[in-house]
């Protein structure tokens, strides 16, 4: 066979590989992602069993510890819905009432509470994304 073909046919199986590897890349990194949704967004598309990116801000008087979990209110930025979590994991020192946070949250059958996914709460710290004075 003409080397200069055999070059082409390599060339040409590369790509289809290289192109055939992106595009699972790709696939997998969008179908594995969680929905990042408010409380009452959640509280309308959820599903049990599936996953989702809870926002929104802790709720004043809803923070309680029952053993290892912590149990607290989300509520909508926007709108006066909340809806329960329930979490364990590693929490935030940032972590407290009023605060903005995000939590990847699955619904449970039967259970008005959310369950958290261990160790995905995360804060968001309002120093960071105020503008300084004179700026």
């Amino acid at each position: 066979m003409d080397p200069s073909r055999k070059r082409a046919i390599r060339l040409t199986v590369a790509l289809t590989a290289a192109v055939l590897l992106a595009s699972a890349l790709v696939f997998v990194s969008f179908a594995s992602g969680a929905e990042e949704v408010t409380a009452s967004q959640l509280l309308r598309v959820a599903k049990p069993g599936r996953s989702y990116v809870l926002a929104g801000s802790v709720m004043y008087n809803s923070v309680q510890h029952e053993g290892a979990a912590l149990l607290f209110r989300i509520r909508d930025p926007r709108l006066h819905v909340s809806v329960p979590v329930r979490y364990t994991g590693i929490v935030p020192d940032p972590f407290a009432a009023g605060r903005a946070v995000m939590v990847t949250v699955q619904e449970r059958h039967g259970s008005p509470t959310f369950v958290g996914q261990a160790n995905s709460l995360t804060t968001k710290c309002p120093s960071k994304y105020k503008a300084q004075a004179g700026s």
